[in-house]
């Protein structure tokens, strides 16, 4: 097969993979910053980041010449044995956060999983044996592993793959009152997002973070933040939950932590963290050197270039170019987000909208069927938000 030939690598992979991807009809090549090239040679300006995962770009030289000098070094180990890159990362991230602890997987689903079990394990070990349920909020999206399938609040996703695990009830996020008339002695967990990302990029109301840990403290019941997306600078701080006057027991990262390379991580208090010994829990390529040596490239570069006082300006200039749009255009309902997490709802479908930035170079997506989704690097400029910000103009001006 000719390697530049991209009608042929399409034709490849229709036939030899699972049909779970419904797939633009391009085939990228590289990258460099927020910038991706096709095989063909043509340029996007990527404002999905891998799905907010990139959030230094693609391919940072800083990143990049951790992953070779490790790659050299040490590919994979196991968790059996001490290792450095490993050892630094946890360090980093505990003393980064609220937690005492830190285990790390591969996923966000994975994440979610160790947290899932982590608060049931840690019920069982105080005797509680019938507290096990775990409430999350209606649109959430928590992953795709049965745990945190069942976990998650969208049937959609769901469907064909009943039953589900038992123990998850959901209510409506923002509604505290629902919260409250759910949790009972049974219940060991409240589980949610900052902001609600495959949900629509859907922000809690004032106040309404506050009160679940109030609740949370009243009762008992363990706070796990699934921090999947919000985690590592997408909102303007490191963490999605230091923007509001509350911390969780439990928090669970991915996506961002390494910036393409596959790593997850669960944090909690000690005392919570505790209830796992050895053999309770565990990850085959967990803290896989690289992955770790690659993290902790993010962690320094975060900090080394002020990339969290660049997602603030220019999420908040990218906000504003948004709702000017929406004053022109009555199809946009809502400019909603923080940092450079940002949605646009829509009164149509958005995917043709998808389909003709994607034609005119960029990248972009939809949740729930008419929000579009922005979450671009975290290095992002004023000069190519205004790019998108003129080709939305022209989309818009002509449906």
């Amino acid at each position: 097969m000719n390697e530049t030939d991209s009608i042929s690598i399409i034709e490849e992979s229709d036939k030899v993979f699972a049909n779970t991807y419904k797939r633009a009809q391009i085939v990228i090549d590289k990258g460099a910053g927020v910038t991706l090239w096709d095989k063909e040679g043509k340029s996007y300006t990527d404002f999905m980041a891998g799905i907010a995962v990139c959030g230094l770009g693609h391919c940072h030289p800083a990143v990049v010449n951790a992953v070779k000098a490790q790659a050299e070094k040490l590919f994979h180990i196991s968790s059996l044995y001490y290792v450095e890159p490993q050892t630094k990362l946890a360090s980093w991230l505990v003393k980064s956060s609220f937690a005492d602890r830190a285990f790390l997987s591969n996923s966000g689903a994975e994440a979610n999983e160790a947290a899932i079990k982590l608060a049931r394990k840690y019920f069982q070990d105080k005797g509680e044996k019938n507290r096990f349920k775990i409430i999350t909020a209606l649109k959430s999206f928590h992953g795709r592993t049965y745990g945190s399938l069942s976990a998650t609040g969208q049937d959609k996703i769901k469907k064909g793959f009943h039953p589900m695990l038992q123990g998850f009830e959901h209510v409506p996020f923002n509604d505290i009152k629902a919260l409250k008339e759910k949790t009972d002695k049974n219940t060991c967990a409240i589980m949610l997002e900052p902001i609600l990302g495959e949900g629509g990029i859907i922000l809690p109301e004032s106040g309404y973070f506050e009160e679940v840990r109030k609740l949370c403290n009243n009762t008992g019941v363990l706070l796990i933040f699934d921090e999947i997306q919000t985690g590592i600078g997408r909102t303007g701080r490191l963490f999605g939950y230091m923007n509001f006057k509350i911390e969780p027991d439990i928090m669970t990262l991915a996506k961002a932590l390494g910036n393409g390379l596959p790593i997850a991580a669960m944090l909690a208090k000690e005392h919570i963290a505790k209830a796992f010994v050895p053999g309770t829990h565990g990850s085959t390529y967990g803290g896989n050197p690289i992955a770790c040596a690659g993290a902790l490239a993010v962690a320094e570069t975060i900090e080394k270039e002020k990339i969290l006082d660049n997602c603030l300006v220019q999420g908040k200039y990218f906000k504003k170019q948004l709702v000017n749009l929406q004053k022109q255009y009555a199809i946009i309902k809502n400019v909603r987000g923080i940092g450079l997490m940002i949605g646009a709802e829509l009164s149509i479908d958005g995917a043709d909208v998808v389909k003709k930035a994607l034609e005119k170079g960029f990248l972009i997506n939809c949740v729930q069927t008419n929000t579009l989704r922005f979450v671009p690097p975290l290095i992002i400029k004023k000069e190519q938000i205004d790019a998108l910000i003129e080709i939305l103009d022209d989309i818009f001006a002509g449906l």
